[in-house]
């Protein structure tokens, strides 16, 4: 079965207005096109104008043997006006229909405002599935690069848990090797500093982006044998887990959970397992040992790994000739154990793209290693993100510390918004509105561009409440629950035939397509989809908002539909957001 038949079968048809339309196309068309075909081709046409959904003609054209234009114009005299199709016209190779404004309004906004829109599981039988993201090393300070990974993993989940998926959140950060071993060494023979009593996190990461510098800048002096004897013993004491930098490296490494935990807070990330590579490390090489006892790994000078030359993959190593094992080999070990503790059908690692031959190179192994598993681990990789002037680089600390930013980032909203509220808003809930719209710019702003393309980062273009960004489609959401409150919004009976201006139906048109604009980001681990769609629908918002008076509509029901209308938007609007991890301010 190809995947594009095994999404068919995920997808549940739980779309009324799509239903209707497939059950008239499944007639006009003489059983020659499936319900479920139909329902799964049904999509926005790229003008409003010509109608709410559009279906291609293509797939009929070889039974029929005829060309889809002319397939669309003789179904389409055979698609009368009902209930639900208000018009169909054929317009080459397609066939547009014009929902029943009435039809909408009970089928879809009616949902909505009662909430059973949202609770609908879109998707069956999805394989349960692992999402590895945001693996921070320890004694490192977390920056904005990290954020990318962070935010796209969170959404992914989401939005794949939304859908119906299982999933399983999981991290596998790096509290051991060489990066942890350079912060320890300048921590006890470099540094003068006592530690703080608060953000220690941060500053051990600063001082391993000093011991990282002051190793390389002693590497041809006669201070180079000392340091090397010191790095060695470091490290010793780290893989026999005992002594004095043993003893440190748990004291400081509590330092750097503590900073992950609260990022992951402040972002409202949580992990349903924390896997750690010190948890790995000696298991894996002995691992790959036992492998190699078993015939399935070999011997190369003195090292242990697999040939992949014939999938043009080269040589695995997996244990070195010294008897330290690699990435490869702790991803190898990490991997037995997911399958093994969580009986996962499917495991996808977000990691950049610089990781893209090792990550080749693992599943490779485990599939001649014997794990069935192994065809469905999928590497979801995504760019990096830059600043103005180029990359980051921990090493080299030209990097913005992840608090550092969100501190500046909710003092600018405050500063350049929320001031204006001083006296009117409690100061709570200043504090809360900045650190949502803080949330909503990064967010945003990680998820918006799509995982094969750089992100360069800009607080201030960020932080915009007129353009492509997380706090213009919060302001929206924000607009329509002040006038919500304004106009006494209510679940009253709404006479929902009465929204027949342009504007009205190219919102419910946008709402119409929510989730199957979830699906589709689901389907191809693609929230920008998701970021691309809510801008859209807040765009359509404010032209309709302008163009549509609610308050002076003319007619108290005319009024009254407006609103739930408009209601309407900001719950797909809140709903989508959350799906990215944005939460909607009630007011800003």
């Amino acid at each position: 079965m190809d995947l594009l038949a095994l999404l068919y079968l995920m997808r549940l048809m739980i779309d009324e207005i799509r239903i209707a339309v497939g059950q008239a196309l499944v007639e006009a068309s003489d059983g020659k096109i499936t319900l479920h075909q139909a329902y799964d081709s049904l999509v926005e046409p790229p003008d409003s104008k010509l109608g709410d959904l559009a279906f291609g003609c293509f797939q009929l054209a070889k039974e029929l043997r005829q060309a889809p234009p002319q397939i669309a114009a003789g179904l389409s005299q055979k698609i009368k006006a009902s209930s639900c199709i208000k018009s169909c016209t054929a317009t080459g190779p397609y066939l547009n229909f014009t929902i029943q404004e009435s039809f909408l309004g009970v089928k879809l906004l009616q949902s909505i405002q009662r909430g059973a829109y949202f609770e609908q599981k879109l998707t069956s039988d999805t394989p349960k599935t692992m999402v590895e993201f945001s693996q921070p090393n320890t004694h490192k300070e977390l920056h904005v690069g990290h954020m990318r990974n962070a935010c796209l993993g969170d959404a992914l989940v989401r939005t794949m848990r939304y859908a119906g998926y299982d999933i399983i959140s999981s991290t596998f950060p790096g509290d051991v090797g060489t990066h942890v071993a350079k912060c320890l060494w300048y921590l006890k023979y470099r540094n003068i500093e006592r530690p703080p009593q608060v953000e220690r996190g941060e500053w051990l990461g600063k001082l391993y982006s000093k011991g990282h510098l002051q190793l390389e800048d002693e590497e041809k002096t006669d201070k180079a044998e000392t340091n090397k004897k010191q790095m060695t013993e470091i490290l010793r004491q780290l893989e026999a887990k005992s002594g004095e930098f043993y003893e440190l490296w748990k004291e400081t490494r509590q330092w750097s959970i503590e900073l992950m935990n609260e990022v992951y807070t402040w972002c409202g990330i949580r992990f349903d397992q924390w896997y750690w590579e010190s948890e790995v490390d000696s298991a894996s090489v002995a691992y790959a040992k036992e492998l190699f006892k078993q015939g399935k790994l070999v011997e190369s000078q003195g090292a242990i790994g697999m040939n992949l030359e014939d999938e043009n993959l080269g040589f695995c190593l997996l244990v070195k000739s010294d008897g330290n094992g690699l990435y490869a080999t702790k991803d190898i070990e990490l991997a037995r154990r997911k399958f093994q503790d969580f009986h996962i059908e499917k495991s996808i690692y977000v990691v950049d793209m610089r990781q893209a031959l090792h990550f080749k190179q693992v599943f490779k192994v485990l599939e001649k290693i014997g794990f069935k598993e192994a065809k469905n681990c999928y590497h979801l990789q995504y760019n990096f993100v830059e600043l103005p002037d180029g990359a980051m680089s921990s090493r080299k600390g030209n990097i913005v510390p992840i608090i550092q930013l969100i501190h500046k980032m909710e003092q600018m909203v405050k500063d350049q918004y929320l001031s204006r509220y001083a006296g009117e808003w409690t100061q709570a809930e200043i504090d809360l509105v900045a650190t949502q719209v803080a949330q909503g710019a990064i967010k945003y702003g990680m998820v918006k561009i799509d995982n094969n393309k750089k992100i360069v980062f800009d607080m201030n273009e960020w932080l915009k409440i007129d353009g492509d960004s997380g706090p213009f489609i919060q302001y929206s959401s924000a607009r329509i629950h002040s006038l919500c409150r304004k106009l006494g919004y209510d679940e009253r009976s709404v006479n929902w035939s009465l929204l027949v201006h342009a504007s009205e139906r190219q919102l419910m048109q946008s709402m119409m397509n929510f989730h199957q604009v979830v699906i589709q980001a689901a389907e191809t681990y693609r929230p920008s989809i998701i970021c691309t769609y809510l801008y859209d629908l807040a765009k359509r918002f404010n032209l309709f908002y302008h163009e549509c008076s609610i308050g002076q509509a003319g007619s108290e029901d005319l009024m009254r539909a407006r609103l739930a209308l408009s209601y309407c938007v900001g719950e797909v609007l809140s709903h989508g957001l959350g799906l990215l991890g944005i939460p909607t301010p009630e007011r800003m």
